[in-house]
C-alpha cells in the first residue's frame, strides 16, 4: 500500500537500508543518466511516519519534486540510507570519543556505503558515477560523517551537504584535521547551522573561517532562530539542493 507521506517515485531496498527517490520523468527518458545524493538518517528524509520524531521529516521528496518540475534544480536521484539505530553514533563518527567511550566506525560504514550501496544504486538505476555527480549529506552526526567522507574519499563524493555538523565530537578532532591541511578540499560544499544550536555555532563558524582562509568552494548559511531539529533542516533543503545541483539549463521536467 502506498504511504501517503511520500511524494513521487519512491523505491524501497531494505537489504541496503536505503529508500530511493527518482526524479519526475525518469521512466520516460531511458537514455538519460542522473546525479545522486546520498543522505544519512534515511528514516527522517522522506517520511514522517518513520522519522525519529513522528511526523517531523525533511520533506526532501516534496521539495525535490517541486524544484525539478519548476526547473530550479537539475533532476537527481536521492538515496536515503537508514541509520543503524543505537549503532548510529558509532557509524557516523570517525574516531572514538573517550568521554563517552563510543564511536570510531565511520570507515566501516563508508566501506558499506561505497562498496555495497553505491554499486547497487549504480546497477539498479541510470546514474552518473563520477565524483562531481555524487553527493553525500546529513545533519548533526550525519553532517560530521559527510564532512569526513569528503576528506577521506574525495574521488567518490564531489558534493557535500554538511548541515549542523557535530564538530564537537572527540575534542573537535575533525576541525584539527582540516586545520592541518594545506590544500583545499576538491568538493563543492554546503555548510549551515542554526543560531539556536548552542555551542556548536561557534565551532561551525570556525570551520567557515578555515574554508575562507583556503578559498574553499562553499556556501555558508546561518539560519536565524533555527534549532537542531528536522523542521529546521527541512527549511534548508531547498537552498542546499539549489547550490549543489543547480539547473544550469533551466530545464523543466515533466
Amino acid at each position: 500500500m502506498k504511504n501517503t507521506f511520500l511524494t513521487g517515485d519512491i523505491r524501497h531496498f531494505p537489504h541496503y537500508r536505503t529508500i530511493v527517490y527518482l526524479p519526475p520523468g525518469y521512466e520516460k527518458r531511458p537514455n538519460r543518466r542522473y546525479p545522486v545524493l546520498y543522505l544519512q538518517d534515511g528514516q527522517n528524509v522522506f517520511d514522517g511516519a518513520t522519522s525519529f520524531v513522528h511526523g517531523q521529516e525533511w520533506f526532501v521528496d516534496e521539495t525535490a519534486e517541486w524544484m525539478i518540475r519548476t526547473g530550479q534544480i537539475e533532476p537527481l536521484i536521492v538515496a536515503a540510507v537508514y541509520n543503524a539505530g543505537d549503532a548510529r553514533i558509532d557509524e557516523y563518527t570517525p574516531t572514538i570519543d573517550e568521554t563517552v567511550q563510543r564511536g570510531g566506525k565511520a570507515d566501516q560504514y563508508l566501506e558499506f556505503l561505497i562498496g555495497d550501496i553505491k554499486p547497487f544504486i549504480d546497477r539498479q538505476f541510470r546514474t552518473r558515477r563520477t565524483s562531481i555527480n555524487t553527493g553525500i549529506g546529513g545533519s548533526s552526526l550525519g553532517g560530521l560523517l559527510s564532512l569526513y567522507a569528503g576528506l577521506k574519499h574525495p574521488t567518490v563524493f564531489g558534493k557535500l551537504a554538511v548541515m549542523s555538523p557535530s564538530l564537537w565530537w572527540d575534542q573537535e578532532s575533525i576541525l584539527k584535521q582540516i586545520g592541518e591541511r594545506d590544500q583545499v578540499l576538491s568538493q563543492r560544499i554546503w555548510l549551515d547551522i542554526g543560531t539556536e544550536e548552542g555551542s556548536v555555532v561557534e565551532k561551525v563558524r570556525r570551520l567557515r573561517q578555515l574554508f575562507e582562509a583556503r578559498r574553499q568552494a562553499f556556501h555558508y548559511e546561518e539560519a536565524q532562530g533555527a534549532g537542531h531539529n528536522e523542521s529546521a533542516w527541512a527549511h534548508r533543503v531547498g537552498p542546499m539542493l539549489k547550490y549543489l545541483f543547480p539547473n544550469r539549463g533551466l530545464e523543466h521536467a515533466s
